[in-house]
């Protein structure tokens, strides 16, 4: 995800990363459906246990605390987003350490973990408590770090066979009527590109590409950086837009589509 990308996701990044922790919530009791990392999984006695431990150690059995170990990519929001945004009761999020111990899930950025394992909780883990691994790149651009195979309860990526999916973004059938206004159409084709690297396959086909019809490019290998603000209303202006991955994996869609459409251009 690059740093255009990063602002251009944020509003998605706050919506999702709170329903995210909300389905944490739902998920607390139940045993994941995938192994993307292999972690400890309760059996059904042993969530009667956790259940039975919950009753009798607070007030509350509602009230669920998910900690967020670091803030994922820097991004910060409300943390009181649970209720005010979604209204959504019993659900606390926290960036308060101290109350690890009270947390029922700890959300932990897979880009955040120290190569050493080092910045990872050292206390035991409560046995109520879920590690949920997030993760929104792909394989190809996610680092392997050994040593995290075994810590993890859940998983929290773009990937439908997820235990929690945050997809980048997401199409709904309406329904009511609505009048759109297709933007002005002053190009043909454009591109804005922020990763340029020759021996990259997008590169290659752009290359390749443009030897037949014009291309509009933006980015700093063509000494035009578009900024976030301006990013949109730009790719508004082309009837057709390069839709280009970083990588080709499973489920792997990215805000690089979602910006055509909203744009109002064909990706």
């Amino acid at each position: 995800m690059t740093s255009t990308s990063k602002g251009i996701f944020r509003p998605f990044f706050i919506i999702f990363i709170i329903l995210g922790c909300f389905m944490a919530f739902i998920l607390i009791y139940i045993k994941p459906t995938n192994s993307w990392i292999s972690g400890p999984i309760e059996s059904a006695s042993s969530v009667l246990k956790m259940k039975n431990f919950f009753s009798s150690k607070t007030d509350n059995l509602n009230e669920t605390t998910v900690l967020i170990w670091v803030w994922p990519f820097g991004q910060t929001f409300d943390l009181t987003s649970c209720q005010t945004m979604f209204n959504i009761p019993g659900c606390h999020l926290t960036i308060d350490r101290s109350l690890y111990n009270r947390s029922h899930a700890v959300l932990i950025h897979h880009r955040d973990i120290s190569w050493d394992l080092a910045n990872l909780p050292q206390q035991a883990r409560p046995p109520f408590q879920k590690w949920i691994w997030m993760n929104l790149e792909s394989p190809t651009h996610t680092p392997q770090k050994s040593g995290i195979e075994h810590l993890f309860n859940l998983t929290l990526t773009y990937r439908r066979d997820s235990d929690i999916q945050v997809p980048y973004g997401f199409m709904m059938v309406g329904t009511s009527s609505f009048t759109f206004e297709v933007p002005s159409k002053e190009n043909l084709v454009c591109w804005v590109v922020s990763n340029w690297n020759p021996e990259h396959a997008r590169v290659k086909y752009y290359n390749e590409l443009s030897k037949y019809i014009e291309i509009h490019t933006y980015g700093q290998a063509f000494g035009d950086y578009v900024n976030d603000k301006n990013l949109i209303p730009t790719i508004s202006t082309c009837k057709f837009y390069l839709s280009f991955e970083n990588s080709i994996h499973k489920d792997y869609i990215t805000e690089k589509l979602y910006n055509a459409l909203l744009a109002g251009s064909v990706p």
